[in-house]
């Protein structure tokens, strides 16, 4: 019956260009609208710090999922290799925080271009005005929102051929008009003065504390973190073994180059004199770039920048439901969530109803979470708890599966695995209380789904499961607690004073760590781990 299958999947297989194409798609999404007036309300000059430091979090994070990407080249692949080294339950905590942040991610998207729409400046747009007030969606921008994340579901629901060419034709775009703001308001409004003016503060306005908490308050992870798009559609891409890592590496490399620059001239561009006025956390915009382009008279940057308002959230809106709706299906052969959620179209190769459901969810969040900047650090948090599992998930299977085969195997594990562990750890702080908390009771909520599929299977070795889970649990209850014991700057009772609560944070994150490398479980996903890798070909 299947037989054509595997003939229509290889004709579209992606290629390198098409996989660097998504990733950037992913990535340059809204972030690049909205993050640099982020980062710069929250430290000023020395935003352009955090963008480093988040570049090189998500880099030494993405570092680690190149080994087990290229191990496991399988759809959906994030939501499972927790599972295979520890067992459904921390398996199913780890993909239920990974989707959590890809199921936010599309009404991010969204909100953003409404956002841009809601600020055209021309007399005939003055309907979408109501769109947003004091930077919420209201009702009327809500029902533009949803109708935004059905077309992003829609271009996904008929075959990844489509994905694929619309992606690259985004990706083009969204690569050439940020490059040309960067050039233009170089050119037209540059004032360096702005770096070290001392009525707004100087290049450290408000402390180096507040370089961290912009890493993962204002966005800054989150418009990094999409390198897992790739790592998501593995077995949909020809050469897995050297496009995976050349895909993640070469879209990083340009994303962080792009992002460090828009920083670096949204600094520069603002009005001298509106900075000494109203200082860096003064300055409020409702589409940041575009605000200073007509600020600077530039009416055909305006434009432009109008339209990628569009293009930019699309893209990644787009890319995102492809590895959103894979992650749900992908939850489903854990046997702990509804298997029809994991039905793949057999004319299509897309997982249909899982794009169905997401698109339901996704609506109801954003009806609860109505701000940008609020969306932006529940992705980001959510993330990073997903992403803390795959460093002591490598270094179990170095340990108890040395032969698997590793087309790509990264040097120093030893090191790279605890520090990208230890990076996770520090960023999750960095969303601030009550942030850290919120999120963690939003993974919380997917436990009943888990438990009512584990009676259904009679509970069978559910103290092997949890054994191989334990070490998370407390993990997210410290991390939890002592956001809110932690320094003022970071939203704690200052119980612990900064710089001393990153020492805390590192030294028991590093605790974790080594406890969780130290509950590796045989466990039966070993098996299916097993059977992928097999498939692997290292030559």
């Amino acid at each position: 019956m299947n037989n054509n299958n595997p003939a229509k999947i290889t004709k579209t297989k992606m290629s390198l260009f098409s996989v660097v194409m998504l990733a950037l798609s992913s990535i340059i999404g809204s972030g690049w609208l909205f993050g640099s007036w982020e980062a710069a309300k929250i430290s000023g000059p020395a935003a352009i710090i955090s963008w480093i430091i988040g570049a090189i979090v998500i880099g030494i994070i993405a570092y680690i999922y190149i080994e087990l990407g290229t191990m496991f080249p399988e759809s959906g692949g994030m939501s499972k290799y927790a599972g295979y080294t520890h067992g459904p339950l921390l398996g199913f905590i780890a993909s239920w925080a990974n989707w959590v942040s890809l199921v936010t991610l599309l009404p991010i998207e969204a909100v953003a271009a409404v956002q841009y729409m809601s600020s055209w400046p021309w007399s005939w747009a003055n309907w979408t005005h109501g769109f947003v007030s004091n930077g919420t969606v209201t009702t009327s921008g809500l029902l533009v929102v949803f109708l935004f994340i059905l077309i992003f579901t829609l271009l996904n629901y008929w075959s990844v051929n489509i994905l694929t060419k619309f992606t690259s034709l985004t990706s083009i775009f969204k690569l050439v008009v940020p490059s040309v703001t960067i050039i233009m308001l170089l050119l037209s409004g540059f004032h360096p003065e702005n770096f070290t003016m001392a009525a707004a503060g100087g290049f450290f306005p408000y402390g180096s504390a507040p370089i961290f908490a912009a890493t993962t308050v204002s966005g800054i992870i989150f418009s990094y973190n999409a390198f897992q798009t790739v790592i998501n559609i593995g077995d949909e891409i020809q050469n897995p073994k050297k496009n995976i890592w050349r895909g993640i590496v070469i879209a990083l490399i340009i994303s962080i180059a792009i992002y460090v620059l828009l920083q670096f001239t949204f600094i520069g561009a603002i009005e001298p004199q509106m900075l000494a006025k109203v200082g860096w956390n003064g300055i409020n915009f409702k589409s940041p770039f575009a605000d200073l382009a007509i600020m600077l008279n530039i009416n055909w940057l305006v434009i432009l920048l109008y339209l990628d308002a569009f293009v930019s959230p699309f893209g990644t809106g787009v890319s995102f439901v492809a590895s959103t709706s894979r992650t749900l299906a992908a939850m489903t052969q854990s046997h702990h969530m509804p298997k029809f959620l994991g039905k793949i179209n057999q004319k299509w190769g897309t997982p249909r109803i899982a794009m169905i459901a997401n698109w339901i969810i996704s609506c109801l969040l954003v009806s609860v979470f109505k701000n940008w900047a609020i969306l932006a650090s529940v992705i980001s948090t959510s993330t990073l708890i997903a992403y803390a599992t795959g460093p002591v998930t490598l270094a179990a299977l170095r340990k108890h599966a040395p032969q698997f085969k590793r087309p790509v195997r990264i040097n120093a594990y030893k090191i790279m695995a605890p520090l990208a562990f230890v990076l996770a750890s520090l960023a999750i702080y960095w969303a601030m209380w009550p942030t850290t908390m919120e999120v963690i009771i939003v993974i919380a909520l997917g436990l009943p789904f888990y438990f009512f599929y584990e009676g259904k299977l009679n509970w069978s070795n559910t103290k092997q499961k949890f054994a191989g889970s334990w070490w998370m649990i407390a993990y997210l209850c410290f991390m939890a607690g002592f956001s809110y014991i932690g320094s003022t700057p970071f939203g704690g009772q200052n119980w612990i004073h900064y710089p001393f609560d990153f020492l805390v944070i590192i030294l028991m994150a590093l605790v974790f760590y080594y406890w969780g490398v130290h509950s590796y479980q045989n466990t039966a996903e070993m098996t299916d781990a097993q059977s992928v890798n097999d498939r692997v070909k290292e030559h």
